[in-house]
């Protein structure tokens, strides 16, 4: 067997497979996608599929629309995935095809339909220290609001992040040479 350099395990290759070749039997396109195969449709990331050390599985990207009288579908992660699902197998002997393909088909009907939790709004709480500097400063406010929210959030994070507080100040310090040079705080990176 060859190894798949994207799996950690190489264990389901043909379990992987045969979910592939039911995949294959809809209207949705595979794509490579952060290391892995993701389906979609109209361009749009509709399933993903893979192998860990104790299961394989497909993931639906909009599955919390998903009709799931059968409970095959879990959240893997209650506190950050709000409509991500998972159906998991650990033998080839679970891969109900009929099963599969009516779980696939009614996905991409609810991606005709363009159905999406919204995404949350998350509220930019300056901290005092950094609200402080940007009142007394009407140059310095402007920049810093010239950079885009998450821009904001990286800087108001990296302040606050710190235990003391001689740490959070010459932090603040550094920021405020950044907004007022127009660098966002992790541009190099980038």
């Amino acid at each position: 067997m060859k190894e798949n350099k994207w799996s950690k395990t190489n264990k389901w290759e043909n379990e992987l497979e045969q979910l592939k070749s039911i995949i294959h039997k809809t209207s949705l396109i595979p794509v490579t996608k952060w290391g892995g195969i993701v389906y979609t449709y109209n361009n749009k990331n509709v399933i993903g599929i893979g192998g860990f050390k104790s299961y394989f599985g497909i993931w639906f990207y909009n599955g919390v629309f998903l009709n799931d009288d059968r409970k095959l579908l879990i959240n893997a992660n209650e506190e950050n995935t709000k409509s991500l699902r998972q159906m998991r197998f650990y033998a080839a002997a679970e891969i109900d095809e009929k099963r599969i393909l009516a779980y696939l088909n009614e996905a991409i009907e609810i991606e005709k339909k363009g159905l999406i939790i919204p995404k949350e709004k998350k509220e930019t709480v300056i901290p005092i220290i950094l609200q402080n500097k940007l009142s007394e400063n009407a140059e310095l406010l402007n920049k810093f609001n010239t950079f885009s929210p998450f821009k904001q959030r990286e800087f108001i994070e990296f302040i606050t992040s710190a235990k003391l507080e001689k740490t959070k100040l010459s932090r603040l310090e550094k920021v405020m040479t950044m907004i007022n040079d127009g660098i966002g705080l992790n541009d190099k990176y980038r």
